[in-house]
């Protein structure tokens, strides 16, 4: 491997301004660029913008959505190079751009997720010039093909043909930063006369201590004939304990079967180890190792049981032959700006494993992730579910859109199906809404029930796949109301966290549910200006909200929502930022803590995916973790309430109260507990537990009046941890001062 990234020249001007690169020297500005980088974060290190994400910054970049940019790089390559087949790879341009290699255009490129190759062999030299030129991806849309079926219901239409992240135009969790640049890494590779090109493992079956495997593999060589070559497989788990199979072929590509003995399984977090077996295959020709590929796989099975509607049944995963309850969150961009991204995405990831998310829905409108991302999944037992990249409109359904589509799943899919923490593909965020809301069926989106599902099961036959999430069936298109989705996205009024709209919902998963909190002071200072910090309702709160380019089409403000929902609980809106800041995490964290007990304490909901942990931008939002990797309260609200076992209160029916013990485990459960009042200290209920694996079970019951207003403490030890929860009676509003003291108790020290 030969490393093309680190420091280029970057020229850039109005588009259609120039011909070529020397034109560009002569006429437009120049500056010096990184790659991996963003051409934005180019100009901010030159001094040539602001900080994009201080204020209202951002506005003025709208003018360089207009531009092009020319890379430029000169490298010298070792002679020995000359004499071998080498291949370029961009791993990620954004987006529209075209190579010249000394001189000979390489190719174009049209989609910032996926690489592109291309063959240089015979076109190196000991010294080389290499140029990317970048377009506009506004003017790029604007000469492309739009039909009535073509929108975006939230005025996005600039994005549908560009194969972009598509937060990058806009979205209530993300600035309007229509950017280009190399955002992921470049290099030059020794193509090999006999190589292994794809290898995908799948888990068959499992039962009787025995896992059925199929394999398929393809290879390149340069030898004419075949009766010779053996593919040899080396399992070893983490036990160091190897399982050796060796196979002759006669092809260069084709399919074994495996039965691995006495397997151990990958699980999800809580209900065992996610157990990874090395796998190291070697192509072999005449006693001799052509090459070899080192894989890490899980042998598990997945399946997703679902129904039309939420009223003829479930929506749950089956895993290793066992129903699965999953609590996570929703993943949305790391950052902005995605080069970015890999400085984020672990310690991200450290925030999900911390608060015992057993899932991640991997959203649409963002880029596919990383190995790094889902070796991390692997290793911790956290499953993905994981959205193309469509998020909100009816995309165009035309061939050449519908080519450009394929090629990008073909490559996501064969890059990511060894991966045993992916179980679903998923065609899209919310597209089945946008046909939906306008009285069309959404099983007319050739992409999602058509060119999606058919390339996963061409290349991935044995995982699930959603076509939308949520899914709407015709059935339930055509119920007019009566019937519902099964897994649904739960936003609604967003008012009182425990009104109807909550409390008597259908759905039997949940895959989007979210209430605001505000940031802290520290992080608020960091970019909004000290003049405008306090009131609220001002530009800069909501430029830092949902209200940016889209301000002047949608009378939306998210911040007097926040105010809103603190006025529910407190009866009150404080009049300083501290009281208003702490009212917002208070209110926040408490529906977020009743959304998932309720949904764990549920013989119906199989899951919940709430929104979300952490921000890619600075702003005032749903996420639990700000862009600075400051915890709002709701972060320790959240960890306590996903432990795989957790002692919970219902809310009160016939005058009282039921305490629960939820075991999300294959462990039974044995410890004691206590629950007493905040204020008195009275003793309420306590008593040992054992609670059965897979289960819930019914540990005392508290007379209460649903007129009072009290705070139970509730405490619990197993194995000599303590673990500690919480439950708020009564209607609101409640006293925020009161609140203060109660919140001294609930945030001692306790896992």
């Amino acid at each position: 491997m030969f490393s093309l990234s680190g420091t280029w020249d970057l020229y850039f001007g109005p588009q259609g301004k120039v011909k070529d690169i020397d034109e560009a020297k002569e006429k437009f500005q120049h500056i010096k660029a990184t790659v991996p980088g963003d051409v934005y974060l180019d100009l901010l290190n030159a001094r040539l913008i602001q900080d994009p994400f201080f204020g209202k910054n951002y506005l003025n970049l709208r003018k360089y959505e207009f531009y092009e940019w020319w890379y430029e790089k000169n490298f010298k390559v070792p002679k020995e190079f000359l004499d071998k087949k080498f291949k370029l790879i961009f791993y990620g341009i954004d987006t529209i751009a075209r190579v010249w290699l000394n001189g000979n255009l390489l190719g174009k490129t049209n989609n910032m997720f996926i690489e592109y190759e291309f063959e240089v062999t015979g076109l190196l030299k000991e010294e080389n010039n290499l140029i990317v030129k970048i377009d506009s991806p506004i003017l790029w849309a604007k000469d492309r093909n739009y039909e009535a079926i073509t929108v975006s219901w939230e005025g996005r239409e600039e994005a549908l043909w560009l194969r972009k992240a598509q937060h990058s135009f806009g979205w209530d969790i993300a600035p309007r930063i229509v950017s280009s640049g190399i955002w992921k890494d470049i290099e030059l590779r020794e193509i090999k006369d006999n190589e292994i090109e794809e290898l995908y493992y799948a888990t068959v079956k499992v039962e009787d201590n025995l896992a059925t495997l199929d394999i398929f593999f393809k290879f390149r060589t340069n030898l004419q004939y075949f009766e010779e070559f053996i593919l040899r497989f080396t399992f070893t788990d983490k036990d160091g304990k190897k399982q050796i199979f060796e196979f002759p072929v006669e092809f260069i590509t084709g399919h074994i079967a495996i039965n691995l003995k006495d397997p151990l399984l990958w699980w999800p977090k809580g209900y065992g180890e996610p157990n990874l077996y090395e796998v190291k295959c070697e192509l072999i020709y005449d006693g001799e190792i052509l090459d070899e590929k080192i894989n890490k796989i899980g042998i598990r099975t997945v399946h997703l049981e679902r129904t039309e509607t939420a009223e003829e049944g479930t929506f749950k995963f089956i895993i290793n032959s066992i129903p699965v309850r999953l609590r996570g969150s929703n993943w949305v961009p790391l950052d902005a700006f995605h080069s970015r991204d890999r400085e984020r995405v672990i310690p991200v990831l450290e925030l999900f494993n911390d608060l015992g998310c057993n899932i991640i829905r991997c959203w649409g409108g963002g880029v596919y992730e990383s190995e790094e991302f889902f070796d991390f999944c692997d290793s911790h037992g956290i499953v993905v579910w994981q959205d193309f990249t469509f998020a909100c409109a009816r995309y165009p359904q035309i061939e050449e859109f519908k080519k450009t589509v394929e090629e990008e799943v073909i490559k996501i899919v064969k890059r990511l199906r060894n991966h045993p923490s992916l179980i679903l593909w998923s065609g899209d965020n919310e597209c089945d809404y946008a046909y939906n809301l306008e009285n069309l069926l959404p099983s007319d989106n050739i992409l999602t029930r058509k060119v999606l599902p058919s390339v996963c099961k061409r290349l991935d036959p044995y995982r699930p796949y959603l076509p939308s999430s949520p899914y709407i069936s015709d059935m339930v298109v055509k119920s007019n109301g009566k019937l519902t989705p099964p897994e649904q996205h739960l936003w609604g009024p967003r008012d009182y966290y425990k009104s109807r709209f909550y409390t008597e919902n259908k759905a039997k998963f949940i895959s989007e549910i979210g209430y605001h909190g505000c940031p802290n002071l520290e992080s608020l200072k960091k970019f909004i200006p000290e003049d405008y910090l306090w009131h609220w309702d001002n530009d800069y709160w909501r430029l830092h909200s949902v209200e940016h380019w889209r301000s002047k089409r949608r009378s939306y403000n998210r911040n007097e929502l926040m105010a809103n929902q603190i006025r529910e609980l407190f009866g009150i809106i404080p009049e300083n930022i501290e009281d208003f800041i702490l009212a917002s995490q208070i209110t926040q964290a408490e529906a977020k803590k009743f959304f998932i007990e309720r949904a764990r304490l549920s013989d119906d909901i199989w899951g919940i995916i709430w929104w979300n942990v952490i921000d890619c931008w600075p702003q005032i939002s749903d996420a639990i973790v700000d862009y600075y990797f400051n915890k709002k309260l709701a972060y320790y609200y959240i960890k306590r309430v996903q432990e795989p076992f957790c002692i919970m209160i219902t809310e009160p029916e016939s005058w009282y109260v039921k305490v629960v013990g939820v075991n999300d485990t294959f462990i039974e459960m044995q410890g004691t507990y206590r629950i007493y009042d905040a204020d008195t200290k009275e003793e309420l209920n306590s008593g040992d537990f054992l609670v059965s694996p897979l289960s819930k079970k019914i540990l005392g019951k508290i007379k209460v009046s649903r007129g009072e207003k009290r705070l139970f403490i509730i405490e619990w030890e197993l194995d000599k941890n303590k673990y500690l929860n919480h439950y708020l009676l009564g209607y609101p509003p409640f006293s925020l001062e009161r609140y203060k003291e109660w919140l001294r108790i609930i945030m001692k020290e306790a896992r």
